[in-house]
């Protein structure tokens, strides 16, 4: 089992930043990818960024050149930093892990809007 806390989400106007972190505990040593979704209202989980356990990231189309993803490995913890925020970025922000095992977990979600 894998523990997930987020924290960082809030409020914020557009063109602002914020930074997510997820930290990991529990059965930390199988994980392999660490990365972040979400979900705005109405729409369907999608992917924002993700980044393996040697530092290989992939990131959505939509939020290239403003989120940088990175990890900690020592802390078991990833951050999400999100600049140049805009509206359409309010979601609902999860962090997840995918493991060696196939094995998949996932936060409980921290809330991020970005008023206009």
């Amino acid at each position: 089992q894998v523990q997930l806390v987020e924290s960082g989400g809030g409020l914020v106007q557009a063109g602002g930043s914020l930074r997510l972190s997820c930290a990991a505990s529990g059965s930390i040593f199988s994980i392999n990818v660490m990365g972040w979704y979400r979900q705005a209202p109405g729409k369907q989980r999608e992917l924002v960024a993700a980044i393996t356990n040697v530092g290989s990231t992939n990131y959505a189309d939509t939020v290239k050149g403003r989120f940088t993803i990175s990890r900690d490995n020592a802390k078991n913890t990833v951050y999400l930093q999100m600049n140049s925020l805009k509206p359409e970025d309010t979601a609902v922000y999860y962090c997840t892990t995918r493991h060696y095992d196939g094995g998949a977990y996932w936060g409980q979600g921290t809330q991020v809007t970005v008023s206009s």
